[in-house]
This record gives structure tokens, C-alpha cells and sequence, in this order.
């Protein structure tokens, strides 16, 4: 239970969030500027909201490869946005109890960024149709999702979205792709 504080604060959040939303929409029609920021501090921003807003019985992790810093060209509302939808999707997924990893690989100029879940899966004939706007398993919602995770990720950062793997009943990894700057 929250008392009054609690409450106006986490108002306060959500309100600060919202216009973080409008922002991000707003740039969306536009080019977005971009600017190099370390991976990690991207990723654990966005992963410390998804945390306060999911069950504790589902559990998300973190495998980063060392604490050196990757530095990469993004938008940082966008980039959040679409970690933070991924994962969503994945809480979707999953239902009522399981896990999200999310881990980091380098290879040459590239940074391999991993969300990979125990949820429902997807068929291999879905792994592009997911991207579809309109495409959606749920009741509700208008199926945007991941075609704006899509675009932001494929127009904007000039990187790559795309399933790397999944099997239905056992779960599923999106695999984002991205030219560091270091």
C-alpha cells in the first residue's frame, strides 16, 4: 500500500514519463538526433523502468560481457523505447512467471544486444510477419510495437531488428544489431 507521497512521487514518474512518450513520438516524424552513449547506462536506464513494472515473478538479467564502456550513436529516448518495448513484449510472453535475459557481445565496429525470454514463442513463419504493423497476438493494443521498433532501430540508428531464434513453448531472442562509435 502507498501512503500520499508514495503516490505523488510515483504520479510525478509517470507523468515524466508520458511527456518522455510525446517527446519520442514527436521525433519519430522527424530525424532524431543522435549522440554516442554507453550501451550499458542505455540499457540499464530502460531496464530499471521495466523492473518496477513487472511482476516479481518474472525475472530480468543482465549479462554484459565487461565495464568497459561500448559507445554508440543513439537517440536515447527512441533506443529506450525500444528496449522497453521489447521487453514488454516479452512480459506478454511470458504470462504469469519467467525470465528475460538481455546480454551484449561486441564483434569487430558492431554490438550484438540480446533479448531473449522463456515465453509462448513464435512460429519461424511469424519471425518477419511480427514486424507488420497491425500484427499483434493480443486482444487489445493496435499492433505498432514492433514496427516501431523496426524503424526506430533500421531508419534511424541504421542497425538491425530481427528474431534470432525461437521455439514456441520455450521462448524467444531479438537480436539488435549496431555500428558502435569507439
Amino acid at each position: 500500500n502507498l501512503d500520499n507521497a508514495d503516490l505523488l512521487h510515483e504520479l510525478e514518474k509517470d507523468i515524466k514519463r508520458l511527456e518522455k512518450i510525446a517527446d519520442r513520438f514527436s521525433k519519430i516524424g522527424s530525424q532524431p538526433q543522435l549522440s554516442p552513449r554507453n550501451i550499458y547506462e542505455a540499457l540499464d536506464t530502460s531496464l530499471l523502468y521495466m523492473k518496477s513494472r513487472v511482476p516479481d515473478s518474472i525475472v530480468i538479467k543482465t549479462d554484459y560481457p565487461n565495464n568497459k564502456p561500448i559507445l554508440i550513436n543513439i537517440n536515447s529516448e527512441l533506443f529506450e523505447w525500444v528496449i522497453e518495448n521489447v521487453c514488454k513484449n516479452a512480459v506478454d510472453a511470458i504470462g504469469q512467471q519467467g525470465k528475460i535475459f538481455i546480454s551484449v557481445e561486441t564483434h569487430n565496429n558492431s554490438v550484438f544486444i540480446d533479448i531473449k525470454d522463456t515465453g509462448k514463442g513464435i512460429h519461424k513463419k511469424n519471425f518477419k510477419t511480427v514486424f507488420n504493423p497491425g500484427y499483434t497476438t493480443k486482444n487489445r493494443g493496435w499492433g505498432l510495437g514492433l514496427s516501431l521498433v523496426k524503424r526506430i532501430i533500421e531508419q534511424y540508428h541504421k542497425g538491425k531488428v530481427f528474431v534470432k531464434q525461437s521455439e514456441i513453448g520455450v521462448g524467444t531472442t531479438f537480436r539488435i544489431v549496431l555500428k558502435t562509435s569507439n
